[in-house]
């Protein structure tokens, strides 16, 4: 690729994604600028919270199994490269009933079934069980007589806070300039022969091509009507007492997700697998949206107590109401819960990769290499074009 100014690429928004495209960009041989606002990992945006699900059978579309199969792969690359562990393999459980299952999870309704198909189609190893086997298998939960399961062998956790730390890590050495502390303001055609420069709080940055991935950041940094496409919306996560650990434990408990009720009735959760002493529970809501600046980042009592009342009670055994640890995400969704992988609206030397609608983080290692491939003049490992839709 031809060079201009100080770096071939500029990665700006170093979580999840940004961290993997700067890596893979590195590694290729790139002359890379790496920016963020804070020192990631952090937990002012999307890729914290001490523990991630990944599974291989996706019901949000067969389109993205071979993305989180890619991604699983260099998970356990990194980790030979490193010797961190960065994924644990815990099987993985959906529950829903026929009722539930009509309802959109992720923008896809009928999620367990199609999870369900895309392990059949993809050889996916996997067990469909009654309420009963739930029951005498993971005596932790406490499913209906009309729910039944998905039972995934090798899904698992992500830690990924450690994710993001080993990717940067390597972009570093492989001659990556990782520069923190450092906010964009704003982003402009470079000269005639093309390129774009950064306005930054610490001077203006030339590249060749820049890729935006800077989460729930994005939107105010594209115009106004493509902006208008992604929502930001806050997320709870709470970790709630149990007088039973070893219910919880990795080995006895996989991850799950666990379908009930009406629209949005959905929690998901973990084996005790991080440092925090309570059991890792969580919801997803898409009604309310904020601004990375107008968070409330702190956690109510009553969001503790309604969390509790509506998802937890007579569903996972031995759990307290008491939440012994809490913290809040923020997802950048798009109503059909799609990333967006495209060029900029109006400036061509831009890439925007983003809108990880609440299931990205465990697909980003293989967005982030296909992402530097494509910048490379490589053949990407997994094909993004269905995500082409920001001129849609």
């Amino acid at each position: 690729m031809s060079l201009v100014g100080s770096a071939d690429v500029a990665v700006v928004g170093l979580g999840a994604v940004g961290s993997a495209v700067a890596r893979h960009l590195a590694e290729g041989g790139a002359r890379v600028i790496g920016l963020d606002r804070f020192r990631p990992p952090h937990d002012r945006g999307s890729s914290h919270g001490s523990t991630r699900i990944t599974r291989l059978a996706i019901g949000e579309g067969d389109a993205f199994v071979p993305i989180v199969q890619r991604s699983h792969a260099l998970w356990r690359e990194l980790e030979a490269r490193t010797g961190e562990t960065l994924m644990t393999t815990t099987g993985g459980l959906v529950i829903a009933s026929a009722a539930s299952d009509a309802r959109p999870y992720h923008g896809q309704a009928g999620f367990f079934e199609q999870t369900v198909r895309a392990a059949e189609r993809f050889g996916i190893a996997h067990e469909r069980l009654s309420a009963h086997e739930i029951r005498r298998q993971f005596p932790a939960f406490m499913p209906a007589d009309d729910e039944r399961g998905y039972w995934e062998r090798d899904a698992g956790i992500l830690v990924p806070e450690r994710c993001v730390a080993m990717q940067l890590q390597q972009a570093a050495v492989h001659g990556a300039d990782l520069r923190y502390g450092v906010d964009v303001s704003e982003i402009a055609a470079a000269h005639e022969g093309g390129g774009a420069t950064l306005v930054t709080d610490s001077g203006p940055v030339v590249a060749a091509h820049v890729v935006l991935a800077t989460g729930a950041w994005l939107p105010a940094m594209l115009p106004a009507a493509a902006g208008a496409r992604f929502a930001v919306q806050r997320q709870v996560l709470h970790w709630f007492a149990t007088d039973m650990p070893v219910l919880y434990e990795a080995g006895r408990c996989p991850v799950f997700i666990w379908m009930h009720g009406g629209e949005g009735q959905a929690f998901y959760g973990f084996p005790k697998a991080d440092a925090h002493a309570g059991v890792k529970v969580a919801t997803e809501q898409a009604e309310h949206v904020t601004t990375p600046e107008a968070v409330q980042r702190a956690v109510s009592a009553q969001e503790t107590a309604r969390t509790f009342d509506t998802h937890v009670r007579g569903r996972l055994r031995s759990l307290s109401a008491r939440s012994v640890h809490d913290a809040t995400c923020l997802y950048t969704s798009t109503a059909d819960g799609r990333f967006v992988i495209d060029r900029h609206p109006t400036l061509a030397n831009v890439t925007v990769v983003s809108a990880c609608s609440g299931h990205g983080f465990k697909h980003s290692a293989a967005v982030g290499e296909a992402v530097a491939d494509g910048l490379l003049g490589k053949t990407p490992r997994v094909d993004l074009s269905m995500f082409a839709t920001l001129a849609g």
